[in-house]
C-alpha cells in the first residue's frame, strides 16, 4: 500500500509538471489569509456529493498530512471525530452547519478546513473503467467567519498510461475486473492522497500558503508556471 502511495504521489507531481504548459488561471488575492495568519487548523468531516460511503473517511483522513507538509498544525482526525460523536454531531453535514465562533469554542483552532466531495470511486464506461476523485475546499476563519483561501484537486486513474492488449473482449473483461477490483478495495482512497495534496499542498501556485512552520513561510506566493 505505502509503495502504491508513493508511485501515485510520483505520478501526480509529474503530472502537475506537464499541467504547466497551459495558461494559468489569474493570481489567487491572499489578503485575507496572509492578515489571519492562521497556525491551527481543524479539518471537519467531509460532505459527500457522491454515491459511494467510503468517500467521506476517505478524503477526511488524507487531508491532514499535506497540511502538516505545508508548516500548520492540523488537529488530529480522531481526535476531531471523537469530541464531534460526544456532542451528538455524526454527519459532516451536522459539523459544516456549527457556528465558526463555536467550533473555535470546541477545539481552540484558528480556521477550519471545509472539504466537498464532488467525485471518488470507480466507474465502468463499456470498455474501460476509471478511479477518480475530485474535491473542493474552503478554509474559514474560526476568529470572525471569513474565508481566508478556497480551491480544488483532482486525480484519476485515467492519467496514467495504460497498454490495452487482448482485442475488444479482451478490453472489456479488463475493465470489468478493474471495476469490481477498484470497488471492492477502495481504490479511490489512494487517489484521494493525490487530490489532497493537489489541493492543499504547499507551496504551488494559487494554492494554499505555507503556514509558520515552514521554512518557507512569509516568502511571496508562488508565481504562475511558465
Amino acid at each position: 500500500m505505502k509503495h502504491l502511495r508513493s508511485t501515485l504521489l510520483a505520478l501526480a507531481a509529474s503530472a502537475t509538471l506537464l499541467g504547466g504548459c497551459a495558461t494559468p488561471p489569474p493570481a489567487y488575492d491572499y489578503g485575507a489569509l496572509a492578515r489571519a495568519k492562521p497556525v491551527t487548523l481543524l479539518v471537519l468531516p467531509p460532505l459527500n456529493d457522491s454515491p459511494e460511503v467510503n468517500a467521506t473517511p476517505g478524503a477526511w483522513a488524507n487531508a491532514t498530512l499535506p497540511l502538516a507538509e505545508a508548516g500548520y498544525y492540523v488537529l488530529p482526525v480522531t481526535l476531531v471525530d471523537e469530541t464531534f460523536r460526544q456532542n451528538g454531531v455524526n454527519s459532516g453535514n451536522e459539523a459544516h452547519e456549527i457556528a465558526p465562533q463555536k467550533l473555535r469554542e470546541y477545539f481552540g483552532a484558528d480556521a477550519a478546513v471545509y472539504i466537498k466531495v464532488k467525485r471518488y470511486g470507480t466507474a465502468y464506461a463499456v470498455v474501460t473503467s476509471e478511479t477518480s476523485v475530485q474535491l473542493e475546499a474552503r478554509i474559514v476563519d474560526l476568529r470572525t467567519g471569513d474565508l481566508l483561501w478556497q480551491g480544488t484537486g483532482t486525480a484519476s486513474s485515467a492519467e496514467q498510461q495504460q497498454q490495452n492488449q487482448g482485442g475488444l473482449i479482451g478490453l472489456l473483461v479488463a475493465a470489468v475486473v478493474k471495476q469490481i477490483v477498484g470497488t471492492a478495495t477502495d481504490a479511490a482512497y489512494n487517489y484521494a492522497a493525490i487530490a489532497n495534496q493537489r489541493m492543499l499542498g504547499a507551496p504551488r501556485y494559487n494554492g494554499l500558503l505555507p503556514g509558520p512552520r515552514s521554512p518557507l513561510y512569509g516568502q511571496p506566493p508562488t508565481p504562475a508556471p511558465r
